[in-house]
């Protein structure tokens, strides 16, 4: 791995402030900038990672949808009511 200098500038109280809370920590600030950066590219890396699963499971639902694999809606509408009736009933069940 090849290090390179990552130079900006910020408000000297947030630096000073900054670096208290780090070595508080027992960490300096450039190794808790580190952190951060490696935690955010993480969360960009997931968010698009899940971005393209979400978008792979919405074609999915259009192709099935488009080659006529559908649900009637009377069959969906009695599903979720015999599944509210189920939740209704534990739920009497557990009051008592």
């Amino acid at each position: 791995m090849s290090d390179a200098t990552f130079t900006f500038r910020v408000d000297a109280s947030l630096k000073d402030q900054f670096t208290t809370a780090a070595k508080a920590r027992d960490r300096t600030g450039a190794q808790l900038l580190r952190d951060f950066m490696r935690d955010f590219v993480r969360q960009q890396q997931e968010a698009a990672e899940y971005d393209a699963w979400f978008r792979r499971q919405v074609q999915i639902g259009l192709d099935s949808a488009n080659a006529g694999d559908l649900i009637p809606a009377e069959e969906v509408e009695a599903e979720a009511a015999a599944w509210r009736a189920e939740t209704r009933r534990k739920m009497a069940g557990a009051k008592s």
